[in-house]
């Protein structure tokens, strides 16, 4: 057995916790880049908060998903102003941005030279600057994650910016801040920390260190996410989903992905769709398609039978039953897709015309190398034909 652990050099976890960001900017540099989505009272907060440790400011409000554009131009500003730490306060979108922005401060060059797929994917040369990362949704895990996933309207796809150096200098992950999220994001992201546990327990490089984390934040997911979707003031079910997609961005950095986000950025880029929204959407599908195709192989494969066995061993995690199967688990997931409302593909904008180059655009994806089977073109069309219309 070999295998290695990377994760954000500093966690600290807990209600209230976002007041020591302050001080921790004050550690690492002296002019902050303030990044945060929509929210200008968040900005205005963080922003006196600094000023009283005696660091100047810099105010970016990222609107949306980080496009390359956005990134860039971020990036050529933050330069001017002299900024030299990072603190991104925000949903996934927000806390990739930052990330990004980070390594641009501190290497030379266009952001595509860093990009996978349609980039150079040159390896970063200089350490970013530094990332104080304090997520505001539960879903991501971006606050240990050594990616930043960046649209390009261009290109019509979603692609990642990675490198081991990208991982946040310290990750601030306060629950109280997830208290306001509304029940929809609370469904969708809760669904992509879901994706993010299940995909790196069931996949090759899954470890025993990886695992830990995806079994114990599946069991919270469990009885969490419906809990915090029905009252967004239950602050031990946002704990638990807070916990959930920490350790499902630890997992994910150190044992990679699957299917779900294998297709979720080549139709983020093609739908213009919320990641989380696209990993629900796919969930299931993916689940049935895998389950399929490793039953298929398992007489003649033995890492396939293995791979059932794990699939089997989160339904039972999940639905508390001891005895139940990898069809059990899949039957969860997607009982739990409607009672959270999930809109479909086609609700998303997925035209079955499009099929076709949404999988041409998935088999070239790096996610698609975590899958625990090498699914073929006809299975990859199939699971978006059955997630077309949802569950």
């Amino acid at each position: 057995m070999r295998f290695e652990f990377a994760t954000t050099g500093r966690i600290i976890f807990g209600p209230g916790t976002i007041a020591e960001v302050p001080g921790l900017a004050a550690s690492m540099g002296r002019h902050a880049l303030v990044m945060v989505g929509r929210s200008p009272d968040r900005s205005r907060a963080m922003v006196s908060a600094l000023a009283e440790q005696g660091l100047e400011t810099t105010v970016w409000h990222v609107p949306g998903e980080p496009t390359v554009e956005l990134v860039a131009l971020c990036a050529e500003m933050a330069a001017g102003a002299g900024c030299d730490v990072v603190v991104a306060i925000g949903g996934g979108s927000v806390l990739d941005a930052g990330k990004a922005v980070a390594a641009l401060l501190t290497n030379r060059g266009d952001v595509m030279d860093y990009l996978e797929v349609i980039g150079k994917a040159q390896p970063l040369e200089q350490a970013p600057a530094p990332v104080i990362a304090v997520p505001t949704t539960a879903g991501t895990g971006s606050e240990a994650t050594r990616n930043a996933v960046l649209g390009s309207p261009h290109h019509r796809v979603k692609v990642s910016m990675r490198s081991p150096l990208m991982l946040p200098r310290v990750a601030v992950v306060d629950p109280e801040l997830t208290v306001s999220v509304p029940p929809d994001v609370t469904a969708t992201t809760g669904l992509d920390a879901l994706t993010q546990l299940i995909e790196p327990f069931v996949s090759p490089r899954a470890n025993p260190v990886t695992d830990a984390l995806c079994r114990e934040g599946m069991a919270r997911i469990s009885r969490s996410l419906r809990r915090a979707w029905r009252n967004g003031t239950d602050l031990d079910a946002r704990t638990d989903m807070c916990v959930a997609a920490l350790f499902g961005g630890m997992a994910l950095a150190n044992a990679g992905l699957g299917a779900v986000h294998g297709f979720a950025g080549p139709l983020g880029g093609m739908l213009e769709a919320p990641h989380g929204a696209l990993c629900a959407a796919l969930l299931p599908a993916v689940l049935e398609a895998n389950c399929r195709a490793l039953t298929a192989r398992a007489q003649t494969d033995p890492a396939a039978d293995m791979s059932l066995e794990r699939l089997g061993e989160a339904a039972r995690i999940l639905t508390g039953n001891r005895h139940a199967t990898a069809a059990d688990g899949i039957a969860w997931v997607r009982e739990l897709c409607r009672d959270l409302d999930i809109p479909s593909l086609r609700e998303m904008g997925l035209d079955p015309e499009d099929i076709p180059q949404a999988v041409e655009r998935a088999r070239q994806a790096s996610s698609m190398k975590g899958n625990p089977v090498t699914l073929s073109t006809a299975e990859l069309t199939e699971i978006l034909a059955a997630a077309l219309d949802g569950v």
